[in-house]
């Protein structure tokens, strides 16, 4: 005889908080007036001390740290990163060539997890709890960087990990248009969770079931989050998106509605965040 069905928690995450002012503004009001539980701090980026202040202002709020090692700023001086940054600090901009880089460029992986433990200990100085950690461009499940952060997960608090799983089946079902993008990624990302899983599952690292937002790829609009409110599966999940104020305004106007709490209470579905799990 099969068991009581699990309960449905939704984990709403805004990426890119500190990015900009813009963005810190966005997440704050989807929080507030919206469905948004949690946001994923880039400790580096040029609001980065508003979005710590406002997250302060805010302490229902969940913050993550947003590990950034690809289009965005580095914590170390560029003499201290052995080629992964420019002259201004400013990591690759084309992540499969980052990626493949990190992968071979074995004699600098050294400097690489220094600028690892660098952002750590930057998030550590804002007195902030550690929700959960996950990557700009999903790079925390670079094999790479995936050694380092579980190598060190003790030392560094990690309770909770963004496991990137969209699936496809449920995501053709919600929306059309781009399929050999969402394909491509759900392949992907697919194959990379079920290495990833088994070596968070054995470290005691909390995850969701699944990750909704990765085949959106930006198109969390308030129609496709109705939609997956009405099929959304038993379980944990995760939707995360970027909102701010002008290219991702759909994106905000999604989280930031009060129709999706009151369809998300119709559904019986829990708002969370990733140490609530």
């Amino acid at each position: 005889m099969a068991g009581p069905e699990r309960p449905r928690r939704l984990v709403v995450n805004a990426d890119d908080f500190g990015r900009s002012r813009s963005v810190n503004r966005a997440v704050i009001q989807a929080h507030r007036e919206g469905i948004l539980t949690s946001a994923s701090l880039m400790v580096n980026e040029a609001a980065a001390e508003e979005a710590v202040a406002l997250a302060r202002q805010h302490p229902g709020l969940g913050v993550g740290l947003h590990l950034t090692l690809v289009r965005g700023q580095a914590c170390l001086r560029p003499e201290e990163l052995a080629g992964w940054a420019d002259a201004r600090g400013r990591f690759p901009e084309r992540p499969v060539w980052a990626g493949a880089r990190c992968f071979f460029r074995r004699r600098g992986q050294a400097a690489l997890e220094r600028e690892v433990a660098a952002q750590f200990d930057r998030f550590r100085a804002t007195g902030l709890g550690l929700d959960h950690v996950n990557g700009h461009l999903h790079f925390h499940l670079h094999p790479t960087v995936l050694r380092v952060l579980l190598r060190r997960s003790g030392e560094w608090g990690i309770r909770s990990m963004r496991l990137t799983r969209d699936p496809l089946w449920l995501n053709l079902r919600l929306c059309g248009g781009r399929y050999g993008y969402r394909l491509v990624h759900a392949l992907v990302f697919g194959m990379l969770a079920r290495w990833v899983e088994p070596q968070l599952r054995a470290r005691g690292i909390g995850y969701t079931d699944r990750v909704f937002g990765l085949l959106q790829d930006g198109r969390v609009d308030a129609g496709y989050l109705e939609r997956l409110i009405a099929r959304l599966p038993p379980g944990d999940s995760e939707l995360y998106a970027h909102p701010v104020f002008e290219e991702s305004r759909h994106e905000l106007e999604a989280l930031g509605s009060r129709q999706a709490r009151v369809l998300l209470e119709g559904r019986g579905v829990a708002l969370v965040r990733y140490q609530d799990l």
